[in-house]
């Protein structure tokens, strides 16, 4: 037993992680041989519920396991997870995220390696590529639901009532603003590692380099960097997108912003509401200089993962969780392609038989699948590392400072602490 999970969750207490068993479908005598594990995800309502039938499923086909639940809103779960990797009382199963990989376990060693489970985890609906993602020093760490990267996503019912085309190009987001900006309406938006990703897809396409090299260090320079804070502002003074700390996810439902970028598995919960309201919302090509949809600039990374335990004392049991999470028929019609699409070859084979793999996180999936992206190195999801560009960018915007020193002292920065 993890002897310190009672100190961990005094620790805690004040987080709302809610804590409990799955199903309530124990009996006295099944007591004396049912063994524990512990699963810990995040999410919302919606997920949570799903999440909690599929378990008590689980548990209706596995009686000697009992699951404990552990849940919450995203917000504030990193921080908990922090506590538990470092107290050794994380869950037997855990949903994690992909960048938690160079975090916790650079050598491999963080997770518990599942290539040890293959008994109990099928493996083989996995490509080679796939399961590269959450390999660390040859270890297998971890395993991914789903791809995901950047996206835009286009309000083409606006954009059809101001006549302006579906942009291909930067120079249509400008277009677009011209005929919107009398309405007050932005033709895109995006939070601020959205925004960040997205710059950072026209600076490679301007500077016609990678931002880092093949070994992951930083190879864009003082310039590139100030091309990206220059092509931030010129976007918000000419009303293409607001600054990031203005941004509002509400204002996408009121029709005061007519798209978005957002990553695939945000496609539902962002432009759920305008489909509802039969607003036509489609999946653009990826924005580039020449408008020829290559690609180029734009990165995939595994949308969420799960892991076991290193220190689980049920490593068969964890194991056999985690494939019924990821490789069953009955997780697969629950699930849906609600944290996208599965890349589990078995739960992909169950989505198409029941008609599921359609809507508009379908097609965003498909767009990204239409090129090889490369894969999105996890500092540049270094949420610090955003704010500080964001912050220096902010400074130029408002005249604190000149475009070639907030570029310097930005670049100064991020070699000292990220890279």
């Amino acid at each position: 037993m993890k002897i310190f999970r009672r100190t961990a969750a005094l620790m805690l207490g004040a987080a709302m992680v809610f804590s409990t068993g799955c199903s309530e479908k124990t009996t006295m005598s099944s007591q004396k041989t049912q063994v524990e594990i512990e699963f810990s995800w995040w999410g919302n309502d919606a997920r949570n519920r799903y999440t909690l039938k599929a378990v008590e499923l689980f548990e209706e086909l596995h009686p000697e396991i009992r699951v404990k639940c552990s849940y919450s809103e995203w917000s504030g779960y990193e921080k908990r997870n922090k506590i538990w990797m470092a107290s050794d009382t994380e869950a037997d199963v855990m949903q994690i995220n992909y960048g938690w990989l160079t975090d916790y376990s650079a050598d491999g060693m963080g997770y518990y390696d599942l290539n040890a489970l293959s008994k109990y985890i099928a493996l083989s609906n996995f490509t080679e590529e796939q399961l590269s993602y959450g390999t660390r020093n040859g270890v297998l760490n971890a395993l991914p639901i789903a791809m995901n990267s950047e996206t835009v996503y286009i309000n083409k019912t606006i954009y059809d009532r101001y006549g302006v085309d579906v942009p291909k190009t930067w120079d249509d987001l400008f277009r677009a603003a011209d005929a919107m900006k009398s309405a007050n309406i932005y033709p895109l938006s995006a939070s601020s590692k959205s925004m960040w990703l997205y710059l950072i897809s026209y600076a490679e396409q301007a500077q016609d380099r990678n931002i880092l090299d093949q070994d992951g260090n930083l190879n864009f320079n003082e310039e590139d960097f100030a091309v990206m804070m220059d092509f931030y502002k010129k976007l918000v003074d000419s009303k293409v997108m607001p600054l990031v700390e203005h941004y509002e996810r509400i204002r996408l439902d009121n029709e005061n912003y007519a798209g978005s970028v957002a990553w695939v598995s945000d496609a539902e919960s962002y432009f759920g509401d305008a489909i509802s309201k039969e607003r036509e919302i489609v999946v653009a090509d990826q924005t580039s200089i020449s408008g020829n949809n290559t690609g180029e600039g734009w990165y995939a990374k595994p949308a969420t993962m799960y892991a076991v335990s290193k220190t689980t004392d049920r490593p068969a049991e964890a194991g056999m969780l985690l494939d019924f999470l990821l490789n069953s028929r009955e997780m697969a019609e629950l699930q849906g392609i609600e944290k996208g699409i599965p890349l589990s070859a078995s739960a992909r084979e169950v989505l198409n038989e029941q008609g599921m793999l359609q809507g508009i996180q379908f097609e965003a999936s498909e767009k990204m699948a239409e090129h090889t992206l490369p894969q999105l190195s996890p500092v540049l999801e270094n949420g610090k590392l955003i704010d500080d560009f964001f912050a220096a960018a902010t400074d130029y915007i408002y005249d604190k400072t000149d475009l070639d020193s907030a570029a310097s002292s930005f670049v100064e920065k991020a070699k000292k602490e990220y890279f």
